[in-house]
């Protein structure tokens, strides 16, 4: 055998599978889930590379691709792509490649959908037919196993202690408040959080089996003069949390899935009306009066001097 043979690099075989996803106009964030098993050192792999479909051209929307690699490369436990779909549906390929040990498992990933606009500007409507002269829809929200659901602000979204978990929401306030003036996030992992969505948007993921740990909501403009927001909520680890104020995450500090949550929105005039009042301290005991002195009593008169008494001579 030559030295050019034997100094030549092996051909590794790999395994190789290929997926077209169909996704609805929206922002995607295609990541590894926890869990997944680390890529081997000598080859990186597992790992996957997302591209837009070899017949992207004639569809109807347009696929926009960036990630932590520019090639679209998804490789290791916090590798993370994201997929923007405008001007209708459209496919993405994900290929998958991976060595041929037996022991190398696939990549375990999740699709999250981050933004969606609702229809007309508002949250999705429940799925079931809405009743003849519906009250305004303030918040939705899409829950594991039971669909869209739909309510007012200040009641509670979702079950709690069902242990079915919300996979997104959206809001917006009938009256008062002008859908601009108020903003969510959803918490997707420690210190991870969606982007801002406007009221009228759907922030999460519908269908996707995806929950959300928790959701983020701050007023601005003149709103957030006048108003002030108040968020409780219940995960399906049995934490209760809140109520937590404007700007605050309302999360389990185990990071467990959202399971329900209530928003309040209150003029600030009336939240401070609300608040428990202070305790007032006793005021000091005065002091005690001086005691009264006895009167003091004249002293006696002094004895007379006996008179002299003559002698008799």
């Amino acid at each position: 055998m030559s030295d050019a043979s034997t100094a030549s690099a092996p051909v590794t075989e790999l395994k190789a599978s290929a997926h077209l996803m169909l996704l609805d106009p929206g922002v995607f964030c295609v990541f590894n889930s926890p869990g997944s098993a680390a890529p081997d050192p000598r080859t990186g792999l597992p790992g996957v590379r997302i591209t837009a479909a070899p017949a992207a051209s004639v569809q109807q929307g347009t696929v926009t691709l960036s990630g932590l690699d520019d090639n679209g490369w998804i490789g290791g436990a916090d590798g993370a792509a994201l997929v923007r779909i405008s001007g209708g549906p459209a496919q993405v390929l994900v290929t998958v490649y991976q060595t041929h040990e037996a022991s190398q498992e696939a990549p375990k990933l999740q699709v999250l959908r981050l933004t969606e606009t609702a229809a007309a500007g508002r949250p999705a409507a429940p799925a079931q037919a809405a009743p003849p002269q519906p009250a305004p829809v303030e918040v939705a929200a899409h829950i594991y196993g039971r669909g869209d659901v739909a309510g007012r602000l200040g009641e509670w979204m979702g079950e709690r202690g069902s242990k079915r978990w919300i996979e997104g929401f959206g809001l917006q306030p009938a009256s008062g408040i002008p859908a601009s003036d108020i903003e969510y996030q959803a918490v997707l992992g420690r210190g991870w959080l969606s982007p801002w969505a406007e009221g009228g948007q759907f922030c999460g993921s519908r269908g996707m089996s995806l929950p959300i740990l928790g959701l983020r909501v701050r007023l601005k403009g003149a709103s957030a003069q006048t108003h002030a927001v108040s968020l409780s909520a219940t995960f399906v680890d049995g934490t209760q949390v809140g109520p937590v104020g404007d700007g605050e995450a309302c999360e389990a500090p185990s990071l467990a899935a959202l399971e329900a949550f209530q928003i309040a929105l209150q003029p600030k005039t009336a939240a401070a009306s609300n608040r428990p009042p202070r305790k007032r301290e006793a005021a000091p005991p005065p002091p005690p009066a001086p005691a009264k002195r006895a009167p003091a009593r004249a002293a006696p008169p002094a004895p007379k001097p006996a008179a002299a008494k003559t002698r008799r001579r």
